[in-house]
């Protein structure tokens, strides 16, 4: 049984912008907020939380409504079709919105540019879980962790993406730089990964084909009818809401850093957008390479350890650029070390979290399950964005790190109650140990 690593990357394109996406706009949008609208901390953590608030009700609901889509496209791609284009259209009138206020500040551009990116928000909950959910979908259980590496990869990818052209477009401190070549390129890679989906990638064959896997394995299957009529047995049950908590503390933790650090470096150590973007690019780089590891790690030791060693990592990294802000106010060449960490740690969480999820679900039901990953991600996300951007307001920039860490920690804790969702490890026996998959 070997990953077919060509469909999962093709697959992995809708991924690779929804990632480019959003890395545009956690970096973007509150630099808009704060110096075009000059809007305070906390009400532009309030609106930089509304995406979450929103992708709490529309990740689930359109999840499960791929789960019943009947289509000659198959479940998933009708809604990565119509989410991608509606998109394209509302991002692009956002900087457009954000040049004209900075030129002729009126109240009205100010209603239009919080309407559109509340509309821009929504087309995006329409696609995020069927697109993610789509992996799976194709996917053998056993071999979920390392397609979901490949995944992650391919949004790592995206992200740097971004990252790099950020780095080399913004190189000074001027606030008056519009941003629309920026999103200009963001809109193309949605659309060329909408164009890449739509026309190599053949969901109903590779749907049927993974189906007639699952029925040929009941084994792997822990969503099985139990006396009293429930789909999930009771210690699952428990292990699945130990889980979901675990995910909800490491998103508070790591989103309240990646959502703030552009303004946080900015204030704190007085770094220029391009130099802020590089800390984050190597942060992305270090999951990058690392995502295919922690893959074939997993596949080895299990993703329930794998996923604590990265908790206890980030949680460290955090802790060390704490204490950092304890004694400079400067920035340190060295602390780029500790950024490429903290990419390993995610990527050691992120490319195990969500196969533990859908481990547990019946393949009728992935959709739904992955939405009930975002439901619990997106709900820390809600919180993360207010909270931590008060704290700083009101008790200092330097406690952010500090924040991230204890966060970080707990969902160490939690996921120690987790006992389900693992990868079964089965050792090769006789000439199958010489086998190497390629």
């Amino acid at each position: 049984m070997k990953l077919d690593k060509k469909n999962t990357v093709l697959i992995g394109f809708a991924f690779l912008s929804i990632c480019a996406f959003w890395q545009m706009y956690d970096n973007l949008v509150p630099l808009m907020l704060t110096n075009t609208f000059h809007m305070n901390e906390v009400v532009s953590g309030a609106i930089m939380a509304a995406d979450n608030v929103l992708a709490l009700f529309l990740l689930p609901l359109f999840g499960a409504l791929s789960d019943k889509c009947r289509s000659p496209l198959g479940r998933r791609r009708p809604f990565i079709l119509f989410g991608s284009l509606a998109a394209i259209v509302l991002m692009m009138a956002l900087p457009v919105l954000n040049d004209s206020y900075r030129a002729a500040p009126s109240t009205g551009k100010m209603v239009a540019f919080v309407v559109v990116l509340g509309a821009l928000l929504v087309a995006m909950g329409t696609y995020r879980s069927p697109a993610v959910a789509l992996m799976p979908d194709v996917t053998p259980k056993p071999l979920r962790s390392k397609a979901n590496a490949v995944i992650n990869l391919m949004g790592a990818v995206g992200g740097i993406i971004y990252l790099l052209l950020t780095t080399f477009l913004y190189t000074d401190k001027n606030a008056d730089a519009s941003y629309l070549p920026l999103f200009s390129i963001v809109a193309g890679i949605i659309l060329l990964a909408l164009i890449v989906l739509m026309t190599l990638v053949n969901e109903p064959k590779l749907v049927t084909r993974q189906q007639d896997y699952e029925k040929q394995h009941p084994e792997e299957d822990l969503a099985v009818e139990t006396p009293t009529g429930e789909k999930l047995p009771a210690a699952v049950k428990k292990s699945l809401g130990f889980l979901l908590c675990s995910i909800a503390l490491w998103f508070v933790a790591y989103n309240g850093v990646t959502t703030w650090f552009t303004t946080y470096a900015q204030n704190q150590w007085s770094m220029t957008l391009s130099q802020s973007s590089m800390c984050l690019t190597i942060a992305t780089a270090g999951a990058i390479v690392s995502y295919i590891p922690v893959g074939q790690v997993a596949s080895k030791i299990g993703r329930r350890k794998t996923i604590r060693f990265g908790t206890l990592l980030l949680s460290g990294s955090f802790v060390a650029a704490f204490v950092y802000t304890l004694f400079s106010h400067s920035f340190h060449p060295a602390l780029y070390g500790l950024f490429a960490v903290v990419g390993i740690a995610w990527a050691s969480i992120n490319v195990n979290s969500l196969p533990m999820v859908v481990e547990m679900c019946s393949d009728g039901e992935v959709g739904k399950f992955t939405g009930l990953y975002y439901t619990f991600s997106m709900t820390a996300q809600i919180a993360t964005p207010v909270l931590a951007g008060a704290l700083m307001r009101y008790l200092g920039y330097h406690l952010l790190f500090a924040y991230s860490a204890i966060f970080a920690f707990l969902s160490f804790i939690t996921m120690n109650f987790v006992h389900h969702g693992d990868n079964k490890i089965v050792a090769k026996k006789g000439l199958e140990a010489f086998d190497v998959e390629d």
